[in-house]
């Protein structure tokens, strides 16, 4: 059995398969995930698993270099922003319309579904190399 704390086989398949500058996102239960995007659909239920506890979870295992947020999340959900730098403290953070997110989700590896009920709850985290 695995020791590391990615233990959704589904998810940890996608860790291990990205590279340097790779995409992977994760989103609200929300998000319109473009139909040839592979989606890991890890929500139960109104706001189970939180999106910053998916976040959490996926930075244990996975490098990061860039992240790319949503521009309404400073003024629409200004929380989750904050909660969001605590978990990446000085990672680089590059905004765009929220529009623009949508479409981005179809350069990434996967789109992880979370339960979070809270709008703009959307990342796009970019991978950096561990060496």
């Amino acid at each position: 059995m695995k020791k590391t704390t990615v233990i959704n086989s589904h998810l940890s398949t996608v860790i291990a398969g990205m590279g340097h500058m790779d995409w992977l996102s994760i989103g609200d239960a929300g998000m319109p995930v473009p139909a040839d995007t592979e989606k890991i659909d890890l929500a139960l239920t109104n706001n189970l698993p939180s999106f910053i506890d998916v976040l959490k979870n996926i930075i244990s295992e996975l490098e990061v270099q860039k992240i790319y947020l949503a521009d309404e999340i400073k003024t629409k959900n200004p929380e989750q922003l904050t909660a969001i730098k605590e978990v990446l403290p000085g990672i680089e953070i590059e905004f765009m319309p929220h529009t623009d997110l949508k479409k981005s989700l179809s350069k990434t590896h996967a789109f992880v579904r979370t339960g979070e009920m809270t709008p703009f709850s959307n990342i796009i985290l970019e991978s950096g190399v561990t060496f």
